[in-house]
């Protein structure tokens, strides 16, 4: 296994590190050629297209919609099925994520001013939202909980969720983390025909107010599709890792930190920096020993070979500008006083501090959300939370002083517009 060696000192290294990082969502022609054809096909056909495109995608034999529809019953057993140990891991897990996500809770506001008019702001739950989880290589109970109870602590009263279930397989811990963490109705399609169901729905699946959770090209291509038709969380692209070390970490725990991006997928990314040079070799070394000990050695291998670097760097500053530069999803400082380089990071999905925070444990269990920003969109974008399930509504009441001088203003900008209609609205309210 042969890892991507880059050093900040040489000339064209501006050059690699953009080809190294480049990487586009949504581009093939033909997939959006195809989910635009299943799109059309599920708001025209409904129900009868959910059951064809189940049948060709997931290899299935349905011959009705409840076929498709998971039952209160299903979702028992499933709980019921799980071990012990996997029923108290995702509880606690889930409780974790509970109260970390309270505190992101926004309330209604609002003020007076001296004449008596009041302003302020309305937070209201949204009415229904679609959670899309990943079926297929692997299953996620973790995207579940992740998913649904931030929607839960906002207050949404109707969470839907879609699961592929091909050749009529099913997790028992995705199903029984959708009980635990609320879900109100499950339905066993997926690709872009779920996406196209949950945004314009069907004669049985409802149609709801926002989109999330992440998926294959297909499902991040019907999402943009769908975008304005329903809100999305984001277009997510391969998961990646940035760990900055100062060369003290035992290098097998380094190592297997960058495989635990790197096994998602063949397109992950994991991308080590640090001022030590014998430490990334360290690493390396660590890397191709550890590397047949995984299930997944394949898929890591062939992640690590295509998306992943190694960056010497002269110092732990020039390493904080890389970190703001490549805005990763997450970012590990295994490092003495993490707090100290953390001050200078501005973009980053979420920030594992030390070297006790694995990446692993927020995907899990620490509490916030492993919904994160990919891409370089941390410059912009935020990681999953209750605010993504929440909307704003002003609140205006202008007292009758309020008016008067309100009104007065308005008038002059609306006639600077010419928009008289504005103006003179506003100057009958002026006594």
């Amino acid at each position: 296994m042969n890892i991507r060696q880059l050093d900040i000192k040489e000339a064209d290294f501006a050059e690699r590190l953009a080809q190294l990082l480049a990487w586009e969502s949504v581009s093939d022609q033909d997939v959006v050629t195809a989910v635009n054809d299943i799109i059309l096909a599920v708001r025209t056909r409904g129900d009868a297209a959910l059951i064809d495109f189940s049948n060709r995608f997931d290899r299935r034999s349905v011959q009705s919609i409840a076929e498709l529809q998971i039952t209160a019953e299903q979702l028992r057993s499933s709980l019921e099925k799980i071990s012990t140990a996997q029923r108290d891991a995702l509880e606690q897990a889930a409780a974790r994520i509970h109260s970390f996500h309270e505190r992101q809770r926004a309330e209604s506001w609002q003020y007076s001013e001296a004449d008596g008019t009041v302003l302020g702001q309305r937070i209201t739950p949204l009415d229904r939202v679609g959670i899309y989880v990943p079926g297929g290589k692997a299953s996620y109970p973790s995207s579940v909980l992740m998913n649904a109870i931030p929607a839960k602590v906002a207050g949404v009263p109707e969470i839907i969720m879609v699961v592929p279930a091909p050749d009529n397989e099913l997790s028992d811990m995705v199903l029984a983390a959708a009980a635990i963490a609320g879900v109100d109705c499950i339905f066993t399609v997926g690709g872009a025909q779920a996406i196209a169901a949950l945004a314009f729905g069907t004669e049985t699946v409802p149609k709801v107010d926002k989109i999330v959770g992440p998926g294959n090209i297909y499902v991040a291509t019907a999402k943009r599709a769908v975008f304005g038709q329903v809100g999305l969380d984001m277009i997510a692209g391969p998961s990646e890792i940035l760990i900055v070390c100062d060369g003290k970490t035992n290098p097998d725990w380094i190592a297997m930190d960058l495989f635990s991006q790197a096994e998602h997928d063949e397109q992950a990314q994991a991308i080590l920096v640090s001022p030590d040079a014998a430490f990334l070799d360290a690493v390396q070394a660590s890397c191709k020993k550890l590397l047949p000990t995984l299930e997944r050695a394949a898929i890591v291998k062939t992640a690590m070979e295509n998306r992943a670097a190694f960056i010497l760097v002269e110092n732990l500053d020039q390493a904080a500008g890389l970190c703001n530069h490549i805005a990763p999803e997450h970012l590990e400082l295994s490092m003495d006083s993490p707090e100290n380089f953390a001050e200078s990071v501005r973009h980053a999905g979420a920030i594992f501090m030390g070297r006790y925070t694995p990446e692993a444990l927020g995907d899990y269990c620490a509490g916030p959300n492993h919904v994160l920003p990919t891409s370089g969109t941390a410059r912009f974008s935020s990681p999953l939370g209750v605010y993504d399930f929440q909307k704003r509504s002003s609140i205006i009441h202008a007292s009758r002083a309020g008016a008067e001088s309100l009104g007065k203003i308005a008038s002059v900008l609306a006639r600077s517009e010419q928009l008289t209609a504005h103006a003179r609205s506003a100057e009958y309210r002026i006594n």
